[in-house]
């Protein structure tokens, strides 16, 4: 008897002793709603990511119907917050019809904004006329409906920035819907509301969103042996002005690249950025996770 009550003091000290996950990470950029996912799938990475330190997820559309699967997905899990919008890819396949139905779902609880949306001036699977028009177009909505904007840029750095700038996105007018934001030393600085995903640039352009009132999301090419670009902007930016994604199920980052990425994942980039900065992998998630809350205007 003294036997067992000694094995059953000693289980409860495990169970009491054992390490509670803190959840510390916001993926800023993700697509749980990968139309190739079945919800077995998406149930499964699901249980992955609550099983991880990983807080927050946002799911970004890409196309009217992953734009829908993201507002459902949202709705099914705590944890998980959508933004809507047509990629510049998919963009040739989009309305003015289109258009109303990206302003409807943005009525949905957990809708945070408009995205992804942009240039992509690599793949040009979209005529790139017809991307600059529904990127506009989008950007327009976003001005009119006061919220958020993710955006996507490829080998089209300088006319992205320059239709952003025209379309009002880092106006004295937009800056006046939300709170301003603050630097290291507490000064307050004007918040467009503008992120650029997976960001790819110069240091130099990075600066130059970042004085437009724009945030800087980093991914997981920040982790690669060839991301002395990324790099430099990861150790440059302040932290007040970063994010960390994954843009899963893409670009893994080492060492689960050529895998097939999650948001758990965003612990890699985390660290990364950590290293790079030299600051503690807890500073940077807590500081990163408290930037895409205040973003995506997550209480």
């Amino acid at each position: 008897m003294a036997n067992r009550e000694q094995r059953m003091r000693n289980r409860e000290q495990r169970i009491g002793n054992k390490r509670v996950m803190e959840k510390i990470l916001f993926d800023a950029h993700a697509h749980i709603n990968e139309e190739s996912f079945s919800e077995k799938d998406r149930e499964e990475l699901a249980r992955k990511i609550e099983a991880s330190q990983v807080a927050y997820v946002m799911d970004a559309g890409a196309n009217l119907k992953s734009s829908g699967q993201a507002v459902r997905d949202a709705a099914k899990y705590p944890w998980c917050y959508a933004v809507v919008g047509v990629h510049p890819h998919d963009s040739k396949e989009l309305d003015e019809d289109g258009l109303k139905k990206l302003a409807a779902m943005t009525s949905e609880e957990k809708v945070c904004g408009i995205g992804e949306i942009g240039l992509d001036f690599h793949y040009d699977l979209s005529e790139r006329d017809v991307q600059r028009y529904w990127f506009r177009r989008q950007i327009q909505l976003a001005n009119e409906l006061k919220l958020p904007i993710v955006i996507h840029s490829r080998e089209a750095e300088a006319e992205t920035m320059k239709i952003l700038k025209e379309e009002g996105a880092f106006s004295k007018e937009r800056q006046q819907f939300f709170p301003p934001r603050k630097d290291a030393s507490g000064n307050e600085k004007g918040d467009s509301r503008v992120l650029i995903h997976c960001f790819s640039g110069s240091r130099e352009t990075a600066r130059q969103y970042v004085e437009l009132g724009a945030t800087i999301s980093i991914c997981g090419p920040v982790t690669f042996k060839n991301s002395r670009k990324t790099s430099e902007v990861a150790a440059d930016i302040p932290i007040e002005f970063l994010t960390v994604e994954t843009d899963s199920p893409y670009l893994a980052p080492v060492p689960k690249r050529g895998k097939q990425n999650m948001s758990p994942y965003v612990e890699y980039v985390a660290r990364r950025v950590a290293v790079l900065k030299g600051m503690s992998f807890e500073d940077v998630a807590r500081k990163t996770c408290e930037n895409a809350k205040n973003f995506y205007g997550i209480g």
